[in-house]
């Protein structure tokens, strides 16, 4: 396994059965590599065998289309300034139809301009839930009317889920694979101007 900055290396014959187990889950399923917080997770094999299989759930299966996933990934990733999540899920939601334009400026924090009605939706939603720690009474129903309680509840999860995984990426200090570890990152690292 790569190494990672606060995380001491563990190969699988350092593994316990369960950590092991978790981690032919992960490679088996549809990540097929341990790219983002799982690393980290099968540190405690418990957690990291809910949480990877939350995380399956919450991004193949919540009813809303990859776009508009991947969309609420980026802001979570941006509120979040998740090195990882971004550089992991940019090319993704770019490859489903983001505009590059406006992952740019979720990515630097401003209001983006969405043609289309659906992403600005997702992201009032994320934003208010993320900003005011609740959503409008506007933007929940126009949610519930768009996508049908079912899909805004898988939202929330969605959110709550991957806010799990900037939390563990920037608290391990961890990169993805191919991540330059000094320079391209997007987001500037704490004490570091500009």
């Amino acid at each position: 396994m790569p190494p990672v900055n606060r995380l001491p290396p563990l190969s699988r014959e350092q593994m316990n059965a369960e950590q092991r187990a978790m981690l032919d889950a992960i490679r088996n399923g549809p990540r097929k590599n341990l790219n983002g917080p799982f690393v980290a997770w099968i540190h405690s094999p418990q957690l990291g065998e809910l949480a990877q299989r939350l995380g399956a759930y919450c991004r193949y299966d919540t009813g809303l289309s990859l776009r508009l996933s991947e969309l609420a990934i980026l802001v979570t990733a941006a509120r979040w300034q998740s090195q990882a999540e971004w550089h992991i899920h940019l090319p993704i939601a770019v490859e489903a139809g983001l505009s590059p334009v406006v992952a740019e400026q979720i990515r630097i924090g401003a209001r983006p301009d969405f043609a289309d009605q659906d992403e600005l939706l997702i992201w009032c939603f994320a934003t208010e839930l993320y900003q005011d720690k609740r959503v409008s009474d506007a933007v929940y129903d126009a949610a519930c009317i768009r996508f049908g309680l079912p899909v805004v509840v898988n939202l929330v999860g969605l959110l709550g889920y991957y806010a799990l995984v900037a939390m563990t990426l920037n608290v391990f200090d961890m990169r993805a694979d191919g991540q330059d570890q000094v320079s391209g990152l997007p987001f500037a690292e704490p004490g570091e101007t500009g």
